[in-house]
Order: structure tokens, then C-alpha cells, then sequence
């Protein structure tokens, strides 16, 4: 059974590893990979990566992408977007405070961040625009 508004945009507001697939050329299938995210309900789902991966480059030829979270137990439930890239720049020390923080355990942020090369990095934003979604325990 598909989700409301309310629960998909709450669902997908939780921390959850995502799938990001976006077009990878003629002759190739989508490049599929897994991101750390950002999302709050109505707003853009944010997600960062190396300015000078392949990732980087096929989001910005595209120009669009989809982003798909589920959890497995208990019930099986899915959330998918696919919208364009509203926008993308130089990741900023909050941008990675705040999608590190939704993933490590708040002892291990400071030491990622710290770690972590600022300049090497790009933010994206998309803004969800068509959406699927499924809880199978609903059934």
C-alpha cells in the first residue's frame, strides 16, 4: 500500500542510507550507488560527494536524478523521488556537520568533519518531484 504525504516525507526525513541512480550515458545502465542524505519534509534532499567523481559529473549532465530509501524490518517499506537538480556548490563545514550527524554516533562527528577535506567536495540539491512509495506491512 502506498504512503501519504505525511509518511513518505517523514519517512524519508529518517536517517536512512539512500540509492542514487542517475543516467550514465547511451549504452549504460544508471549509475547506482549508495549516499548519506539530508531531508526535511518540503524541502530538497541534499546529499554531498567529490567534486571530481564520476558521480559528480554525471548529476551535473543529467541534470536529474533518483534517490530511493527502505528499510527491510519490520515490514518492508520503501520511499523513491526523482526530480531535478535545483542546485549544487562547494560543501560547507554545516552541510557535512549536519548529514555526518545523521549517520555516526555524536562522538564520531567531530573526528569525520575534521577529517574530512571541505575542498574535495560538492553539494547537490534536488527537489523531489515525482514520488513512489510502498509499506508492504500496510497490506
Amino acid at each position: 500500500m502506498g504512503l501519504n504525504e505525511q509518511e513518505r516525507t517523514k519517512f524519508l526525513a529518517e536517517p536512512h542510507i539512500a540509492g542514487l541512480a542517475v543516467d550514465a550515458g547511451p549504452g549504460r545502465g544508471p549509475l547506482s550507488v549508495p549516499v548519506w542524505y539530508d531531508y526535511e519534509p518540503g524541502g530538497e534532499v541534499l546529499f554531498l560527494t567529490g567534486v571530481e567523481s564520476r558521480k559528480a559529473a554525471l548529476i551535473a549532465k543529467a541534470g536529474r536524478l533518483t534517490v530511493l530509501v527502505q528499510r527491510t524490518s519490520p515490514t518492508y517499506r520503501y520511499v523513491s523521488i526523482e526530480g531535478p537538480v535545483v542546485g549544487s556548490g562547494p560543501t560547507t563545514l554545516e552541510h557535512l556537520t549536519r548529514i555526518a550527524a545523521r549517520y555516526l554516533p555524536p562522538e564520531a562527528v567531530p573526528g569525520y568533519v575534521e577529517g574530512s577535506d571541505l575542498h574535495t567536495l560538492v553539494t547537490f540539491r534536488v527537489l523531489p518531484q515525482r514520488w513512489l512509495s510502498a509499506d508492504l506491512g500496510a497490506l
